[in-house]
């Protein structure tokens, strides 16, 4: 049995940012099913020990790196049969809030470089067979820049696990000062352009990428789109140059957790083949958020209200779509003025326009299911999970046609309708996402037309299933020899 540590910051249900953690929980469990035995590195949050300490769980080995008392406890990840290992560590991840990367007030934690570099450090022994643990991995699987140097401190050793790295935002590098980089005590032989250098800084992702035998993002078109300019964020060229170790693999999701015809954040359940329910479940999202329930077309949005997003387009169109009778249910949290600019639209529009703030779990669910529309006009998307979950849901998606968006949404103006299940707009301007909406908004009023779009998307493959088994044969080429997903 082909053995895989998953190396990651976030895993849901214990620790949740973005869609890397439920990626993290997913595509390890899926793996399983597939008969690898796939276990999860995670940095021990407080809660995550709380949750392994309450189901009986115990340390595995105990030690000291450097000035750091580290601890290695094995659990199961909550509601699955996958391994857990948890790097405790309190001096560096006994932390308050919920934030793995900032404290109450937003701001980064001033030793996050420290933090993942032990992190990567512990990955990297627990790999090479260092702790004294029976089990060692044949692959070891990163994630982001937060687990980017397992690879780096493996390049050295002869029997080292083979490694993957999947790119799950590059705009995120974990970038640091050339002190930074002194402190850590990494080899100056490292501080160069070809490796961890970057116009003067550290960066933690370009482990990943110059170390790593095999490269991956979470979709296709985001495979093609880092490798330009507009896109690579300063990384396209080294893309480019490692572009044959490059591969698009496009995320699943949990078909369990989101399934609208056993949602256990839903009262009302319904399908593609008895979508009645729907309508029901926008009634009580409509009277939980305080809009009125009545007959307007409802709009979601769940995500960071933060540039990358498009907050700024949707600014721009929430006003006369509000003039013309639609409703508006956001979730999410930013940046401080968007949040104060969709404050004042809530405080303008009551019974219109609903804004949480954070994030809820639950309420996710009740929006995606209880929408008629589903907003991501993200201006870059590597994967997104919400337009998928929307698709599952019924509830139709407006998207902006950038990465894991232009694989899984398909334009009427576009496709046949047998494939149509969305609205797809091109230029990046709040007048194109505006146009995308009214195309929406007027197919909506067609009864058969709509149902179509609805029963594409319903009806459509969102499950790891194959996607799982595309990591697995890349895992099986490495182990052989060579880096190709697909075998000759």
């Amino acid at each position: 049995m082909t053995r895989v540590l998953f190396a990651t910051s976030e895993v849901f249900p214990l620790v949740k940012t973005g869609g890397l953690a439920d990626v993290s929980a997913s595509l390890p469990e899926a793996l399983c099913r597939l008969g690898y035995d796939c276990q999860i590195l995670l940095p021990g949050y407080p809660a995550a020990l709380k949750a392994a300490r309450e189901s009986g769980s115990r340390r595995k080995t105990r030690f000291r790196y450097g000035q750091y008392d580290v601890s290695l406890w094995q659990t199961r990840l909550p509601g699955t049969a996958v391994t857990l290992w948890l790097v405790d560590c309190p001096a560096l991840f006994d932390r308050a809030g919920d934030s793995p990367y900032q404290n109450e007030e937003g701001e980064d934690w001033w030793d996050n470089a420290h933090r993942f570099h032990l992190f990567g450090r512990i990955g990297a022994m627990l790999a090479l067979g260092q702790l004294g643990l029976a089990w060692r991995p044949d692959i070891v699987h990163c994630n982001d820049w937060q687990s980017a140097l397992i690879p780096v401190f493996l390049a050295d050793s002869q029997d080292a696990p083979k490694t993957v790295f999947t790119i799950h935002n590059l705009a995120y590098q974990g970038l640091f000062s050339h002190e930074t980089f002194r402190a850590l005590g990494l080899p100056d032989s490292l501080w160069r352009y070809e490796f961890l250098e970057f116009h003067g800084q550290l960066s933690f992702i370009k482990g990943g990428l110059v170390f790593s035998d095999a490269i991956t993002t979470v979709s296709p078109s985001y495979a093609d789109e880092i490798q330009t300019p507009w896109f690579g964020n300063g990384l396209d060229g080294l893309l480019r140059h490692k572009s044959s170790r490059l591969h698009g693999i496009l995320n699943g999701i949990d078909t369990r957790q989101w399934n609208p015809e056993a949602d256990p954040h839903l009262e009302f359940h319904y399908g593609a083949d008895y979508p009645a329910n729907k309508s029901q479940c926008q009634a009580r999202l409509q009277q939980e958020l305080g809009l009125e329930v009545c007959g307007a077309p409802l709009l979601g949005f769940v995500g960071r209200l933060v540039e990358q997003k498009g907050l700024d387009w949707l600014l721009g169109v929430i006003k006369p779509l509000l003039e013309r009778g639609c409703q508006f249910a956001l979730l999410g949290s930013g940046e401080h003025h968007y949040q104060e600019s969709l404050k004042a639209m809530v405080r303008e529009w009551p019974g219109q326009c609903s804004l949480t703030l954070g994030y809820n779990e639950g309420l996710a669910h009740r929006i995606t299911a209880g929408a008629d529309i589903f907003l991501m006009p993200s201006r870059f998307e590597p994967c997104g999970l919400n337009q998928m979950y929307s698709l599952r849901y019924g509830t139709v998606p407006v998207v902006h046609g950038v990465g894991g968006l232009n694989d899984t949404v398909f334009d009427p103006n576009e496709e046949t309708p047998e494939q149509a299940n969305g609205f797809v707009f091109r230029e990046a301007t709040p007048d194109a996402l505006h146009a995308a909406i009214t195309r929406a908004l007027a197919a909506r009023e067609d009864r058969k037309a709509w149902r179509k779009l609805q029963e594409n998307g319903m009806k459509g493959d969102y499950s790891w299933k194959n996607r799982a088994g595309e990591y697995a044969a890349l895992y099986r080429n490495l182990i052989a020899g060579n880096d190709r997903i697909h075998e000759d």
